[in-house]
């Protein structure tokens, strides 16, 4: 069951303490030597990813959210009988209607995250601590994901609402922090100070839900800001990217790469994150929401690609990176996986 195990915990972003991380390591070695459920090896095949050079990254990445798509959008029994049959006919069958609904789960995703971002175009972000938006067309199985591209975007702890059901009496918000502001207990606070605001939240300090009546959404921004302004200093609504520093010129190499993804990384074990100064060759976007660049330092140029980000770049930027090796007709190549820009 250890490739269970290592899904489970790293799908689910379980903190990689000492004894977890040799769980992930001993799962990742069993997927890689086939010696998997049926299911993990269909949604390999589904996602499109080798499972005999699986990573961190894949169970994240690939096949994480195919599993959820399934809970966020239809029954996540589904999700569960893909991993647990013995059928290898059935685990396809399933891992495939999996694949569509993330395929319908991103369209829609999209779509909320367009709207998400024309509400906050008359607004600067930046001159609030938070940002908490409700739209009724919104679908509750997304606004989690919602949220958390905000707070990636903005810097600030970010809640989007949609209707809880049917009526449209209540809506249900999920909520995603930055560093330095609890927002479990944010939410603690909020109902000290406004008993009859929150009809039930919970949490923890990264991640919270909450249900209130549809009428209360903006009494509920102001109190959630009030706290927000409370808590947070300006340094913490500094961005701040840490890094592992330039790499040599040396170490991009299919090879290195891929040494790290042999490597068990994930939450509190981050990946290396490399940073240093490139020129922008080229620039388009991809599907309407990712930045494809080709990079050049000195004579070596790179293909990069920023996800879900769709402004340019200068002509020349500092850049934080991760390596990913690409391959494509049976050459293998190293890709840059842009973090973060400056100009």
């Amino acid at each position: 069951m250890l490739d269970l195990v290592a899904l489970g915990t790293v799908a689910d972003v379980v903190r990689l303490d000492g004894n977890n991380r040799v769980l992930v390591a001993q799962g990742l070695q069993r997927i890689r030597n086939g010696r998997m459920q049926p299911g993990i090896a269909a949604l390999f095949r589904a996602a499109g990813r080798e499972a005999r050079t699986a990573s961190g990254f894949d169970l994240g990445f690939g096949l994480g959210p195919r599993l959820n798509a399934a809970g966020r959008l239809s029954d996540m029994s589904l999700g569960i009988e893909c991993l647990i049959t013995d059928d290898i006919g059935r685990a396809w069958d399933l891992a495939q209607q999996l694949d569509v609904m993330n395929r319908e789960r991103r369209e829609i995703e999209a779509g909320m995250q367009q709207q998400a971002l024309a509400d906050l175009a008359d607004v600067d972000p930046a001159d609030a601590c938070t940002i908490t938006l409700f739209n009724p067309e919104w679908h509750q199985g997304v606004i989690g994901i919602v949220a958390g591209r905000l707070k990636e975007k903005f810097h600030r702890p970010s809640f989007t609402f949609a209707h809880a059901d049917e009526h449209g009496t209540r809506v249900k918000g999920s909520g995603r922090s930055i560093p330095g502001f609890h927002l479990r207990d944010a939410l603690d606070l909020v109902s000290k100070r406004e008993p009859d605001l929150l009809v039930a939240f919970g949490g923890h300090a990264m991640a919270a839900g909450v249900t209130l009546d549809a009428d209360n959404v903006p009494r509920f921004a102001a109190a959630f800001e009030a706290v927000a302004r409370e808590w947070l200093s300006d340094d913490a609504l500094a961005r701040v990217i840490e890094t592992d520093g330039e790499l040599e010129d040396a170490y991009f190499t299919p090879q290195f790469v891929g040494l790290l993804d042999e490597a068990v990384w994930g939450q509190g074990f981050p990946a290396p994150l490399f940073s240093g100064e490139f020129d922008v060759v080229s620039q388009s976007l991809v599907k309407e929401k990712h930045l494809k660049l080709q990079l050049a330092r000195g004579r070596q140029r790179f293909n990069a690609i920023w996800f879900n980000h769709t402004e340019p770049l200068p002509a020349s930027a500092l850049i934080a990176y991760r390596l990913v090796a690409d391959t494509w007709n049976g050459v293998t190549r190293v890709q840059l996986i842009v973090e973060h820009a400056a100009g």
